[in-house]
């Protein structure tokens, strides 16, 4: 029987509507009866007693604001009765409170072993412009070998972007270190790094990060070296698909997968079905020796200290501690506070602050011990659960995700997007009526967990997607042919 309503901890002050409720329904629980004073739309709150002004509302069993007047129960909860309690910087204290997940011993899927040892999950040629202003030679040379594309050649991309010169302190070593991720990822079976030849992220300064990488399959053109640089570009992308011929799927452990987090467009239903569901799948993956990776820094405001409390050790945990103090300063560096969340849509969809999103964000990582810290840009080096410094813009963080490692980005929405990363982007929908709008959109629908489906289920039958598409299964936003990439930019530009 298809749910209604969903008191989603017992201490909870509220409830959430599954679908559209009307004034003047009857909700009846184990402990309590309302009356609802007022339609609730689907994924918004609705009180289960009278709450005083000042109190804390509790969703998820902890505070996601409090109230700014009485509210009497079995009334609408919303940014028009309620707000954050976040504040600036804090002090924490480290309490461990996670149990090691029980190992299991992990399946297969079919990828691309690469000489280094990493694995891919496609075989495609990435043309990775190293400034601006060679973006649109980049998208020539794209479209001209598209002839390419077929069983070994999985997909000819050009990545553009606009830095690359012109920017200041860390902005210019951003793009760098983004820039080489890409260049030696494994879902590239072959890279073509253009560049201009006067740019300050020129192909020798990015050759200095690449250090001892195995470059056998990466061709470089300075385009003022050349008479005819799409042709030359043409030419070596050529030469790339020679070597990438006799390239084959192998069965590869899925302890080599690196899965990258995301959250975009969240409604209130996120943090009830599709998010709970990656978090279910991150743990599998975990425990079969597989490693995920959480972003979105300012969407943990709120929740870190059930992230910190899952630290491996103290040294993951002071670490934590810097990666979300470090973003409130940035926030404040930048005179912004650190509370201006969630968006509109976010706000359409039910959800009231920045504590009520990030708890249902933190969702996404399981219950898994944190294993590692990344800085923005820095490979993954621990498997397990790791944090990655990064904004919560969804093409920014799915940039960073891929750069870390991550071979396939998982993207829980209740609004929608069409958008791509780098890597294939599997776009998971909270509610099924999403769905039923935009199924050229999303690949997988958690909106059944409210209707017919346990979690364990979903979560298994959600597994077996994400291998599928590991090994070759193509996302909605690969069908479209969408391919995007954008790099974090904090300072000045010349």
């Amino acid at each position: 029987m298809k749910k209604q309503w969903i008191q989603i901890h017992p201490n909870d002050a509220v409830a959430v509507a599954l679908e559209p409720l009307g004034k003047g329904q009857t909700i009846v629980g184990e402990n309590f009866e309302v009356t609802l004073k007022e339609d609730i739309p689907q994924g918004h709150k609705f009180t289960l007693h009278p709450i005083k002004k000042g109190e804390a509302l509790l969703k998820y069993g902890h505070p996601i604001g409090e109230a700014t007047q009485d509210i009497d129960s079995g009334s609408w909860v919303h940014t028009h009765n309620m707000k954050t309690r976040l504040n600036d910087e804090l002090t924490y204290e480290y309490h461990p409170d996670f149990k090691p997940l029980e190992k299991k011993d992990p399946r297969t899927f079919m990828g691309y072993k690469r000489e280094n040892g990493k694995a891919g999950v496609r075989n495609e040629i990435w043309i990775i412009p190293t400034v601006g202003c060679v973006n649109n030679t980049a998208a020539a040379i794209e479209k001209v070998c598209q002839d390419l594309v077929g069983e070994n050649v999985e997909a000819v991309c050009a990545f553009g972007h606009p830095y690359g010169c012109s920017q200041m302190g860390d902005d210019q070593e951003n793009t760098r270190k983004i820039l080489s991720d890409l260049i030696v990822h494994p879902n590239a079976g072959g890279v073509l790094v253009l560049g201009l030849g006067c740019e300050n992220s020129n192909i020798s300064e990015l050759k200095k990060l690449l250090g001892d990488e195995d470059l056998s399959r990466v061709e470089f053109v300075n385009s003022q070296d050349y008479e005819d640089e799409i042709e030359e570009g043409i030419n070596r992308v050529r030469k790339l698909a020679e070597k990438m011929k006799d390239d084959k799927r192998v069965p590869i452990p899925v302890d080599e997968l690196i899965i990258g987090l995301k959250c975009g467009g969240s409604d209130g239903l996120s943090g009830i079905t599709a998010n709970p569901t990656v978090g279910a799948f991150s743990d599998l993956l975990v425990a079969q020796g597989g490693t995920t990776i959480l972003t979105e820094v300012p969407e943990m405001f709120g929740a870190e200290t059930l992230l910190m409390n899952r630290a491996a050790n103290e040294e993951i945990f002071d670490q934590t501690v810097e990666l979300i103090n470090g973003f409130k300063q940035y926030f404040k560096a930048n005179h912004q506070v650190v509370y201006e969340n969630p968006s509109p849509g976010n706000k359409k969809g039910g959800i009231s602050t920045l504590e009520d999103k990030s708890l249902g964000c933190t969702q996404k990582s399981g219950s898994a011990p944190v294993e590692g810290v990344l800085s923005y840009g820095e490979r993954v080096k621990s498997k397990g659960l790791n944090l990655l410094q990064a904004p919560g813009n969804d093409l920014v963080a799915a940039t960073a995700l891929a750069a870390s490692g991550a071979q396939i980005v998982l993207f829980t929405t209740g609004r929608g997007t069409p958008f791509a990363s780098p890597v294939p982007t599997i776009k998971i929908s909270s509610n099924s009526d999403l769905v039923r709008r935009k199924p050229k959109w999303i690949d997988f629908n958690c909106g059944v967990l409210v209707e017919d489906t346990t979690l364990p289920e979903l979560a298994n039958q959600f597994f077996d997607f994400v291998i599928d598409t590991a090994s070759g299964r193509k996302t909605t936003s690969e069908e479209a042919g969408f391919h995007d990439m954008a790099i974090f930019k904090q300072g000045v530009t010349l």
